[in-house]
């Protein structure tokens, strides 16, 4: 028991954001309007299938309407094949142009004061690049904060994408949760909250188990960072068995695959606040585990497939550690 108040202590700080400044209301840009059709856009539409062009796109309600294929290129557009725009509706000139779905981030912190920067301009570097749904996982500025700011993107108040708000945890407990008991009733209060899933960073088994079932049974999505603290006792074969539906990182996956060992190599001088020493051997723990396509890899992996479990790695802050200068002398940080 002590242990496992002790790990949850240690993830606390992971997860406890001063909160930023909201997002205002938007001035800039137009809409929304009750029809937009988008003209002549060369669409590629997520689904692997290739490009097709031009067309137009009706939207209308937040929701595609009709897709009109046009022609072939080159070939002049018959105009009474075009969707007739309706009264306080707004065309868009896209001939030339892709079109793409808005990307969707898995793993999108808001952040909070200590990254300088507030809520809006978070949200519109999102948008810059393409991004419209984050998941944010932790709601580090607080579950009512993240859940507000979701409302004024639905209702088109703010500039922001759309947010799903996954609640860290234990958030908001009094103590800190080591039975079963405690952890369906926090469970249970999060969803009433208006959560939308769940983010873990691991506990005890009993406790794992017995939240992630909850949750499931509520109908709520997951996502855990199995931390390197719990993953002897708890991998992501044990969460995805229990209800999980996604994992992040790569934490847990290696620890599912090992077929000789329960424990990683760890060095004598192996340190976990160290993150030196947590990525470092990271790189090195995937040849501890099984080899890929041997019996062992192919039994998780089928598994996992079978729980139509989601692995989010979020390869981006790997990127930036390795080219720390290039990371911080970015132009957008001046």
């Amino acid at each position: 028991m002590r242990i496992s108040l002790f790990t949850f202590a240690l993830l606390i700080p992971f997860f406890v954001f001063s909160q930023i400044q909201k997002a205002p209301e938007r001035k800039e840009g137009e809409g929304p309007w009750n029809q937009l059709i988008i003209r002549g856009v060369i669409l590629v539409d997520g689904t692997g299938a290739p490009p097709v062009g031009p067309v137009d796109i009706v939207v209308e309600k937040n929701r595609v309407k009709q897709i009109q294929i046009l022609g072939s290129p080159g070939i002049t557009i018959d105009t009474a094949r075009r969707p007739k725009l309706l009264p306080g509706g707004k065309e868009l000139n896209c001939e030339g142009m892709y079109l793409f779905p808005g990307f969707i981030d898995m793993h999108g912190h808001i952040g909070g004061k200590e990254q300088g920067t507030p809520a809006e301009y978070v949200f519109k570097l999102w948008m810059a690049h393409g991004i419209t749904t984050i998941r944010d996982p932790s709601a580090g500025n607080g579950l009512e904060w993240t859940l507000e700011e979701k409302k004024l993107s639905a209702e088109n108040k703010i500039t922001a994408p759309r947010i799903f708000a996954y609640t860290a945890f234990g958030q908001g407990s009094k103590e800190p949760i080591s039975t079963s008991e405690q952890a369906i009733a926090w469970v249970r209060d999060n969803a009433k909250k208006g959560a939308d899933g769940i983010k873990f960073f691991g506990a005890a088994p009993e406790v794992m188990k017995a939240a992630l079932e909850e949750n499931k049974k509520l109908g709520l999505r997951s996502a855990c960072h199995h931390a390197q603290l719990g993953v002897a006792r708890w991998n992501v074969l044990n969460s995805a068995r229990a209800g999980l539906t996604s994992m992040e990182h790569w934490y847990g996956l290696p620890e599912a695959l090992f077929d000789d060992k329960t424990v990683q190599n760890y060095p004598l001088d192996y340190n976990y606040a160290n993150e030196q020493d947590r990525f470092e051997e990271a790189g090195k723990l995937f040849k501890q585990a099984a080899p890929p396509y041997s019996e062992h890899w192919n039994k998780v992996m089928n598994e996992l497939l079978g729980l139509d479990f989601t692995i989010d790695p979020t390869f981006n802050i790997y990127e930036a550690n390795r080219d720390l200068m290039r990371a911080r002398t970015a132009e957008w940080h001046e």
